[in-house]
C-alpha cells in the first residue's frame, strides 16, 4: 500500500542521491531553500520504505505572470519502484496541495529524458532545451492550475 506523507528535507537524500545525485557527495542533494517554512517535502511509502520523493519551492518564475506559483524540485523514484505510477502520484499530489492553498501555476525544469512523462500530465515546455552544470539538459516546463 502507498503512502504519501510530508517528511523533512534531510530524508529525501535517501532517493535524492541514488537518482538524481549518482556518485556525487550527500552535500549535493542539498537544495537552496531546502528548510524555508514555505517549501514542503512530500516522500511515497510503500510497506513502511520511502521509495519517491517530491519537493515543492515558493518560488516565481518570471517568465509567467501567475502571481502565486510554485517549483516542483528534487522528484525522484528509486529504480526499482519506477514505472509503477509513484511519480505521477507524487506530482499528483502537489497539485492538488497547490489548488488547495490557491497556487495559480506549477513550475520547473525537466531533465530532458523526463519530458514525455510530463506531457502526459498536461505540463507544457516553454522555450529550448538548456544545460544545468553537473546535471544535464533542461526544459523549463509548466503548467496552470
Amino acid at each position: 500500500m502507498n503512502l504519501i506523507k510530508e517528511i523533512p528535507s534531510k530524508e529525501t537524500y535517501i532517493v535524492r542521491q541514488p537518482v538524481l545525485r549518482k556518485g556525487k557527495p550527500i552535500e549535493s542533494c542539498v537544495f537552496d531553500g531546502d528548510d524555508l517554512e514555505t517549501t514542503h517535502h512530500f516522500g511515497l511509502f510503500t510497506d513502511e520504505s520511502l521509495v519517491g520523493i517530491i519537493s515543492l519551492f515558493t518560488k516565481i518564475n518570471t517568465t509567467f505572470a501567475e502571481k502565486n506559483q510554485a517549483q516542483i524540485r528534487g522528484m525522484a523514484v528509486l529504480d526499482t519502484h519506477q514505472k509503477k505510477g509513484i511519480g505521477e502520484a507524487l506530482v499528483k499530489h502537489c497539485e492538488a496541495y497547490c489548488v488547495e492553498n490557491q497556487v495559480d501555476l506549477i513550475w520547473f525544469n525537466a531533465r530532458t529524458a523526463a519530458v514525455g512523462f510530463y506531457k502526459k500530465m498536461n505540463y507544457q515546455t516553454e522555450g529550448e532545451a538548456f544545460e544545468i552544470t553537473d546535471v544535464g539538459e533542461h526544459y523549463l516546463m509548466y503548467k496552470p492550475l
